[in-house]
């Protein structure tokens, strides 16, 4: 079974959500994410002030095996990116609530965090 942090929050397309205490959010791949894609060789960024709609496509992950979209699970604007990833694509798969996180957002509307589901929903998710 992935690893499943109880601190975060998740959405069915396998993206994590950290709430950070200045209100913002820091956003990445889950581990049964990056176990089903494999080893990743490449990843694509979205631009620092970009705006997104909830669910909109705003990222890229190349494995081995496929591309995928990244999708921005809350509407707002992108005010961070982890350029390790750029040269380091390989961290998705050593450390991805950690170092491989991909980008922050600060949200349109906070209210939003509430449609989010808990680890053990979004565990439920993953095996059914």
């Amino acid at each position: 079974m992935a690893n499943v942090p109880a601190d975060l929050k998740y959405v069915a397309s396998h993206e994590w959500i950290r709430v950070e205490a200045d209100g913002t959010v820091t956003i990445g791949i889950t581990d049964f994410a990056q176990e089903a894609l494999g080893d990743v060789v490449f990843v694509e960024l979205p631009e620092i002030d970009a705006e997104f709609e909830a669910d909109a496509e705003c990222a890229v992950v190349e494995s081995v095996k496929a591309a995928s979209d990244i999708y921005a699970p809350l509407a707002g604007k992108i005010i961070a990116v982890n350029e390790d990833l750029v040269d380091a694509p390989e961290k998705v798969n050593e450390d991805p609530y950690g170092e491989a996180w991909f980008f922050k957002m600060e949200l349109a509307d906070a209210a939003d965090l509430e449609n989010l589901m808990a680890a053990d929903a979004y565990s439920a998710a993953c095996e059914g």
